[in-house]
Order: structure tokens, then sequence, then C-alpha cells
């Protein structure tokens, strides 16, 4: 494996900015080993930066580490930028994965949004441990799980963390149905186009409108939504 690559700061994943070195050195103080550090840095994204689908997502400014820290707010995709970032700071290889999933339990709200459960270009992450990469999806935090009853999904830097495919209740929760690899930056013109095909030009476009007119907030609330049936 080419280490360099996936070790290096891009102008999206900061991992050499103060503000991730900063945050990084303080949360790993005292923590020995890269397994240890990397299970640090992964519950503190998964649980500190708040999963909100409904965060702009047409300029590559809004998946900047600082920025997705600074908001405490990111989807998926810009989730798994921040824990990239954190852990090259930390000297962990990382990079970015993406995959189709269906998701079986998105709010009402946001399935309408979609107009599909099919979610395009799901991002998480692959850290480099103990001689190979290991999955780690931090998208999902813990309060967000207890409302749809899915138990948070753990990572010991050992074993890959991927999305269950049910709930407490044995309902379908997540399926993958197709992988598009891995990348050391954020390929953003691949989730743009995957994006137009998928829910249609016109819906991106109205999307991209509104978040302009909401100056680079979220467009709804996501935590007051309904639970989907």
């Amino acid at each position: 494996m080419n280490e360099t690559a996936y070790l290096e700061p891009t102008a999206v994943i900061q991992s050499d900015h103060p503000r991730i070195t900063g945050l990084v050195k303080e949360l790993t103080a005292g923590i020995a080993g890269s397994v240890r550090k990397a299970v640090e840095l992964f519950y503190f994204v998964r649980d500190s930066i708040w999963y909100d689908p409904y965060r702009p997502f047409h300029r590559a400014e809004f998946y900047r580490a600082t920025r997705v820290l600074k908001d405490r707010r990111g989807y998926c995709v810009s989730k798994a930028v921040l824990l990239c970032a954190m852990a090259r700071a930390a000297g962990i290889p990382a990079r970015l994965a993406f995959a189709d999933v269906r998701n079986h339990l998105a709010t009402r709200q946001l399935l309408e949004h979609m107009g599909t459960d099919r979610f395009v270009y799901h991002g998480y992450n692959q850290l480099w441990l103990n001689g190979r990469w290991v999955a780690a999806t931090a998208t999902f935090n813990r309060e967000l799980c207890a409302r749809h009853g899915v138990d948070p999904l753990d990572f010991d830097g050992r074993h890959d963390a991927v999305f269950q495919p049910f709930n407490r209740d044995r309902r379908w929760f997540m399926e993958y149905i197709r992988y598009h690899g891995s990348f050391a930056d954020l390929p953003l013109d691949r989730i743009l186009a995957a994006w137009n095909e998928a829910y249609g030009k016109e819906r991106v476009a109205r999307w991209i409108r509104w978040h302009d007119e909401a100056g680079g907030g979220s467009i709804r609330d996501f935590f007051k939504e309904d639970v989907a049936d």
C-alpha cells in the first residue's frame, strides 16, 4: 500500500489544520497505539457531530473538515471527511469509501424529500490498522439511533463497522446495494453526477436552490421529523 496518499492533507481533508491537529492531540493524549486512537476518534465523530441529511452538499467548501467540526452537523459524507482528516492527523492512513444503500428507517419527510429510500454514494471510512483496511461508519449519532430503535454502531478498530441490516425489532434497517470503491480525496464531481442520475437533475437543482436561499445552513429540522413506519 502507498501510505502517502492516505496521510496527506487536501483542501477538504484538512489533516494539517491547527483546529484538527489540536483536537486530535487533545482526544488522543495518553492513548498509545493506532487502534485505540482510531476508536477514540470514531466515537467523537459519531456522537459529537450529529447526523443531518439537510446540510448543503453542492460545493467542496461545505465538506471541509474544519467547517463540519464548527457546525457540529453533517451528513454521512461530511462526517466521513472529518474522521478521515482526524485519523490522518493522528498518523493513521485513512480514505473515503462509498456505497449505495437502501435505508428502511428514514423519516417520512426525508423519504418524501429524496423521492426514494435509496441513498446514493453513502460515505464512510476505511482506516489502515494492523496491516489491513478496516471499515468505520460514524454516520448516526447515539440520540438518532435511539429514536429509530437501532443500536448505535460500535467500532473496535479490528472489525469492520458497517450498518447492521435490522433494527432491534428485527425490521429492515439498511441494505448495501452497490459499492463505488475508495478514494484518497473527496470525489465531489462523481457524487453530484450520481445524484443527478439517481434523483433527477430537477430535484437536485431544487435542493441546491433551497440551500443557497438558506445561506449554507440546514434546510429542514431533521430532528423534529416523523420516524417512518
